[in-house]
C-alpha cells in the first residue's frame, strides 16, 4: 500500500544493503538529521571501488556524477548553478504560468467522459508541462520522459544492459541539451545552469550532463508520484476533506505538506552515506567505513516529535521539521516548487471537480512496478 511505513523509530541498529553487506539503520527524528547533517557523513565514498553495491542494476541515483553523490566543493560548485533557481522567491514567481498549466489541464480534464484515468489525464502530464515549460523541452522530448524516468529510477527489475543502453542515450541527450543552450541560450533553466557553471569554472562536464538529467526525470516524477498517492487517499479514505481542499487554498497548503510528511514515495529502506570516522549517533557508535542508512520516513513518525494519530486531522500544521526532502547541505533543491505544484494540482482540482470520487474500489487499483517510487498506474475516477 503506498502509505504503509513499518517499525518504530528506535536507536541505530544494524542491518543489511541489497547484496547483503552490512550496514547501520537510523530512524530516530534527531538520529536522521544528524546523519543528514554532519559532514563526517559522505556520499561520495558509497561509490569508491571497493564499496558494497548499493542497487542491483545500473540507476540514475547511483551515478556518482550526480551532484547527489558529490560532498564539499564539489558539491557546492554544482549546487551554485542552481541555488538561485528555486530559492522560495524565484519560485513564487513561477506560481502564474504554473496555475495557467494547472487550469490547462483541469480544462482538459473536464472534456472528457467520466470515467477517466486521472493518472493519464492529469496527474502525469501536469509535472511534466511544467519541467518542459521550466527547461524548455519540445514535445518529441516529453514523449520519452516516462521512459527515460523508468530506468533512471529502476527498482533492479529491469535487465542491466537494458539501463545501461536507456541511460546513456538519455545522457546522450542531456550532453545535446547543454551544447545547445550554449549556442542559443534563453531563458530557460538549463540555460541559467550553463551560465552558472561558466561563471563557477572547474565544473566537469559529466556532472553538469548528470544535473540536468537529474533535473528532467527527478523534476517531474515525484511531483506526479505525491499526486497520485495523495489522491488515492484522499478520495478513498478522506472523501470528507475535498470539500475544504477546494474552498480554502491555505488549508490546501497545509494539507500538502502533511501528505509529503507522511506519504512515502517508494519502499526504499533510507538514504545512504558513508561514515568518514566513528561518530556517535543516538549513543551508539557507528564506526569509521561503515554504510548508513538513514530512514526519513520512520523519522516523520517519530512520536517524539510529532503525535501518534498524524493522519486524523489532515489540515493541522506539522508539529516539527519534516524530512520528506531530507536536510543538511543534500536538501532538495526542488523542494518549493515540488509544494505548489502538489498544493496548487490538489487545490484546483478539488475546486473544479467537488464531486470527484473513485470508481473503483482500492483494493483493485493498479500499481506502478519496476521502479523505485511507487503510485497507481491507472486511477479511475469519475464525477
Amino acid at each position: 500500500m503506498h502509505r504503509v511505513v513499518t517499525g518504530e523509530p528506535g536507536p541505530p541498529v544494524p542491518a543489511r544493503l541489497p547484496d547483503g553487506s552490512p550496514a547501520w539503520l537510523v530512524s530516530r527524528h534527531r538520529d536522521v538529521r544528524h546523519v543528514l547533517s554532519d559532514a563526517r557523513f559522505r556520499r561520495s565514498q558509497l561509490y569508491a571501488p571497493d564499496a558494497p553495491a548499493l542497487s542491483a542494476v545500473p540507476d540514475l541515483v547511483n551515478n556518482p556524477d550526480l551532484m547527489f553523490n558529490q560532498d564539499g566543493e564539489d558539491h557546492l560548485r554544482l549546487r551554485a548553478t542552481l541555488r538561485r533557481a528555486f530559492t522560495p522567491r524565484a519560485v513564487a514567481r513561477w506560481q502564474p504560468w504554473i496555475t495557467e498549466i494547472v487550469e490547462q489541464c483541469l480544462d482538459s480534464l473536464e472534456h472528457h467522459d467520466p470515467p477517466v484515468d486521472i493518472v493519464a489525464a492529469y496527474t502525469l502530464p501536469l509535472p511534466v508541462m511544467v519541467i518542459s515549460r521550466l527547461m524548455g523541452l519540445d514535445d518529441e522530448v516529453r514523449s520519452k520522459l516516462r521512459h527515460w524516468s523508468e530506468h533512471a529510477f529502476s527498482d533492479g527489475s529491469h535487465d542491466g544492459q537494458e539501463v545501461e543502453s536507456v541511460l546513456a542515450e538519455f545522457a546522450e541527450f542531456g550532453a545535446g541539451l547543454l551544447s545547445r543552450r550554449r549556442r542559443e541560450p534563453g531563458d530557460d533553466l538549463i540555460s541559467s545552469v550553463v551560465r552558472a557553471a561558466d561563471e563557477e569554472g572547474g565544473i566537469p562536464e559529466a556532472q553538469l550532463v548528470q544535473l540536468v538529467c537529474g533535473l528532467v526525470v527527478g523534476g517531474h516524477d515525484s511531483t506526479m508520484t505525491m499526486l497520485g498517492n495523495s489522491l488515492l487517499y484522499l478520495l478513498g479514505e478522506r472523501p470528507e476533506c475535498w470539500a475544504r481542499l477546494g474552498a480554502d487554498e491555505s488549508a490546501a497548503e497545509a494539507l500538502a505538506e502533511r501528505m509529503l510528511h507522511l506519504v512515502p514515495l517508494g519502499d526504499d529502506r533510507g538514504t545512504a552515506r558513508h561514515a568518514a570516522e566513528d561518530v556517535e549517533v543516538g549513543g551508539v557508535l557507528i564506526p569509521a567505513g561503515s554504510v548508513v542508512l538513514a530512514d526519513c520516513f520512520l523519522a516523520n513518525r517519530d512520536p517524539e516529535l510529532f503525535p501518534a494519530g498524524p493522519f486524523d486531522d489532515l489540515f493541522a500544521p506539522l508539529e516539527g521539521p519534516g524530512l520528506a526532502f531530507g536536510a543538511g547541505p543534500h536538501y532538495c533543491l526542488g523542494a518549493w516548487l515540488a509544494r505548489l505544484e502538489l498544493r496548487l494540482g490538489l487545490h484546483r482540482l478539488a475546486a473544479r471537480f467537488p464531486g470527484l470520487r473513485l470508481a473503483e474500489p482500492m483494493d483493485e487499483v493498479s500499481w506502478r512496478l519496476g521502479t523505485t517510487s511507487r503510485s497507481p498506474m491507472r486511477l479511475t475516477v469519475t464525477w
